[in-house]
């Protein structure tokens, strides 16, 4: 079985609906690294050396490939990240291998021989 990783930046206020949508989708767990940083078009602002952007969250996910692109196009949508710039950004990789995912695959094998 082959896997892709998506990774989100997203608000933190957005975390939680991320994770439901992508579980929806077909995504099996993920894995949230609070208080990230991040700097798009125009720079932060700060007032006296504090930032006051709003707070982000990277989530990482590893799904099987033949769901990546479903699951990053439902974040996409529940994100708003096309309609509303600074909200977030998603992308996927390609994962050459990955090991400890022996129950995610005995899950997720009757999905995608559905989809197959």
């Amino acid at each position: 079985m082959h896997f892709k990783m998506i990774v989100v930046f997203v608000e933190d206020e957005k975390t939680d609906v991320i994770l439901d949508a992508a579980r929806t989708a077909g995504a099996t767990g993920a894995t949230v690294v609070n208080n990230a940083r991040g700097e798009g078009m125009n720079k932060s602002k700060t007032f006296f050396g504090l930032s006051l952007d709003t707070q982000r969250d990277m989530i990482v996910f590893l799904v099987e490939e033949h769901l990546s692109r479903s699951i990053l196009e439902e974040i996409n949508r529940v994100g708003q990240f096309d309609e509303k710039p600074g909200t977030g950004i998603a992308f996927q990789l390609d994962v050459e291998d990955a090991v400890g995912v022996v129950q995610q695959v005995e899950k997720i094998t009757g999905n995608v021989k559905e989809l197959l």
